[in-house]
């Protein structure tokens, strides 16, 4: 949208809403010198997690730099800010923000030149620049800080990596994982980590975000945004910015008709879809045709109807695998989109 206001990146990002409970529990940890060498921030995407992960990076980095200091009563500086946030025109919290802070390292998906678009997965030498990182001394004499951001999407020879250093870490380093589904993590992993599982945010909380970020999105649109988000920011707002109300109704309306999907209909649906200049609703309806699925399965599970919500559960893993299979392997999504909705027509008419 055009009069969207503009969304801060994680690292940028002054606020958080919705984890309060989290945020005091983390500042406690650090204040009171109990914080883990490696901590495991969990939950549905796009609800805050990465955002957490810098809050606590900045705040990690403020304590041991700028903020190290004891006030008049012996007790450790305080930013005079709620929970974690420093402020803005602190050094700390510019250089995080420009990617230039010398003590904190990001390892995320790394972009493919080839593909030209992000890499599906983690690989070992993105994560092997964290054991060089750790051998060098904090440049600011404090901590060494490093997220490992969607750190479910690491290969096993990175996950291996990564679990090196976890079993080894050096003094006064901190590593932030933020994992969507954390059971793809090696279960050694996850028990070297302390874990933090963070809720999805209130209809309220995404609302309030919507009318801030995207106040042009209209009051009738924004309730069917923030019902469709299921709790997640980033969510609603790929939605609002990929038109998914509309495609939403129009993946409905093509599911409901009797006797059956039009193919013509559908060709012409899914070649609009499979455009490069379509990528943000393509990925949107990967992401409703999920939730759909998993709307069947729970409201057929609530029935008492155990066999038709088993079949809806196992069409949904289907689908998820072969849009996956389609992005990793760079297949025809046209017909990828088109293999999903006779998929799931099979499923509705096996009764």
């Amino acid at each position: 949208m055009s009069d969207e206001a503009q969304v801060p990146a994680p690292r940028a990002n002054l606020e958080l809403v919705g984890h309060e409970a989290a945020e005091a529990t983390l500042k406690q940890l650090v204040d009171t010198g109990r914080l883990p060498h490696a901590l495991l921030l969990s939950g549905p995407r796009g609800i805050g997690k990465t955002t957490l992960a810098f809050r606590l990076a900045r705040y990690v980095l403020w304590r041991g730099g700028e903020g190290a200091g004891l006030d008049m009563f012996g007790a450790p500086a305080e930013t005079g800010l709620p929970g974690l946030a420093i402020s803005p025109e602190s050094g700390v919290f510019r250089r995080v923000a420009a990617g230039g802070h010398a003590d904190l390292l990001t390892v995320e998906r790394a972009f493919d030149p080839r593909r030209k678009r992000l890499r599906s997965e983690i690989v070992v030498d993105d994560v092997r620049e964290i054991g060089a990182f750790l051998h060098l001394t904090a440049a600011e004499g404090g901590w060494r800080v490093v997220i490992v951001d969607g750190a479910d999407a690491m290969n096993r020879n990175a996950a291996n990596a990564l679990l090196k250093v976890l079993e080894e870490p050096p003094r006064r380093t901190l590593l932030v994982l933020v994992a969507h589904s954390p059971g793809k993590l090696l279960p050694t992993i996850r028990s070297r980590s302390r874990q933090m599982k963070l809720p999805r945010l209130s209809d309220g909380d995404v609302r309030t975000l919507l009318a801030r970020y995207c106040p042009g999105l209209g009051e009738d649109a924004a309730p069917r945004v923030a019902d469709l988000a299921e709790g997640s920011i980033g969510r609603a707002l790929e939605l609002a910015g990929s038109g998914g109300v509309e495609l939403y109704d129009a993946m409905l309306a093509m599911l409901a008709r009797r006797p059956g999907i039009d193919p013509l209909a559908l060709h012409g649906f899914a070649d609009r879809l499979a455009r490069p200049d379509a990528e943000g609703s393509y990925h949107a309806l990967e992401e409703l045709l999920g939730q759909h699925l998993a709307r069947q399965a729970a409201a057929a599970a609530r029935a008492g109807q155990r066999n038709s919500a088993a079949r809806w559960a196992r069409v949904c893993a289907d689908l998820a695998d072969n849009f996956a299979r389609a992005d990793g392997l760079n297949l025809d999504r046209k017909q990828t989109i088109m293999s999903a909705f006779f998929a799931i027509e099979m499923a509705a008419s096996a009764g």
